[in-house]
């Protein structure tokens, strides 16, 4: 039985047989991967692909992490941040537009406080009570957790970036700790949350080791939502010479967490589309089922820079969702006006 054969009947290999894998450099083990990776998709999701709609409503950040254009530390950023009418704006015009989630993604700012963000997803929820909210605003406490989710938040993504602790401190500043990371999502996961992780693929520093235990990080924590993508480097930062991540081995592993968690919502990322103007279809054809287009104010968009060379800063919500809608349907899939919730999710 071959390695991919092997994982998809028993959702696990070997640390070496991953790493093998991951390796793997041979078109017919990459194109039978992801062969099996789609059948799988499709057994669960059929044809269909979810929108996420992001609204980057601030790239204010108190954290200084070191491959991060919106680190602290950044004088050149343009910072701003939205105001809760802009935000509810957005929200809807994407309503009006098929969107059925709601991502807001911001840096860790202190001005969004609970009190700040309490009544602006209670205003969410009650103009669209049939949509998702998914925050994604880094690291809390757990209370804070507990009172955003029991103001109707639904979903919360919040990226390991690593699962290595020396690794993670690498790419960290000293104030940053591996543990909290880990402890933020576990307490989401126990808080009720659908939970989103995930990984740079070739951040600097990082082995093919390290992708391994990302995957039993994985395995462990079972989160409904992994997104990763290759690591992109911004001019701002320490990281600016250093490589941009590997877009065979970003795409390797959409179709091995696609084996190994098949219920899982996988994105085809917009850094995944910055690395590869075919990126995001390749993405779906390895086993993804998640398309997250932009609804932030596009005067805005060009600020909110992780990275360089982001894809699709200039296009409005509407010009978005045209593109994306096209891009899907040419590799065979169909965008669904749906919250796309996890399989096993049930609503109370």
């Amino acid at each position: 039985m071959n390695l991919t054969d092997k994982l998809e009947k028993n959702k696990d290999l070997t640390d070496s047989e991953f790493e093998e894998l991951i390796a793997a450099e041979d078109e017919d083990t990459k194109e039978y991967l992801a062969l099996r990776a789609r059948a799988v998709r499709e057994s669960i999701y059929k044809k269909d692909v979810y929108l996420r709609g992001l609204i980057e409503f601030t790239n204010y950040c108190k954290n200084d992490c070191l491959y991060c254009g919106i680190r602290r530390s950044n004088k050149n950023a343009a910072r701003y941040r939205l105001s809760e009418e802009q935000i509810l704006n957005c929200c809807d015009s994407g309503y009006k537009l098929g969107f059925r989630t709601f991502v807001l993604q911001g840096g860790e700012d202190a001005y969004f406080t609970d009190d700040v963000l309490i009544p602006l997803i209670e205003e969410i929820k009650r103009r669209h009570p049939d949509c998702a909210l998914t925050l994604s605003i880094g690291e809390r406490e757990r209370d804070s957790y507990q009172r955003l989710f029991d103001a109707g938040a639904d979903r919360y993504l919040l990226r390991h970036e690593t699962a290595d602790k020396a690794h993670y401190e690498s790419l960290h500043p000293k104030e940053m700790s591996f543990e909290h990371r880990m402890k933020c999502l576990y307490d989401l996961k126990e808080i009720g949350y659908q939970v989103g992780c995930g990984m740079m693929i070739g951040s600097p520093g990082q082995e093919i080791k390290h992708l391994v235990k990302d995957l039993r990080f994985l395995q462990e924590l079972k989160p409904e939502m992994v997104g990763i993508g290759p690591f992109i480097p911004h001019h701002d930062t320490p990281f600016s010479d250093k490589e941009t991540g590997s877009v065979d081995i970003t795409l390797k592993l959409l179709s091995i967490i696609r084996l190994m968690l098949p219920d899982c919502l996988l994105p085809a990322t917009t850094a995944l589309g910055t690395a590869d103007g075919l990126g995001r279809e390749k993405g779906i054809l390895a086993g993804a089922n998640v398309v997250m287009p932009n609804l932030s104010p596009t005067d805005v968009r060009d600020k909110y820079l992780l990275y360089d060379n982001k894809i699709c800063t200039g296009d409005e919500a509407a010009e978005c969702i045209r593109c994306m809608t096209l891009r899907v349907k040419k590799v065979g899939y169909e965008v669904v006006q749906s919250r796309g919730d996890h399989k096993n999710f049930v609503k109370n």
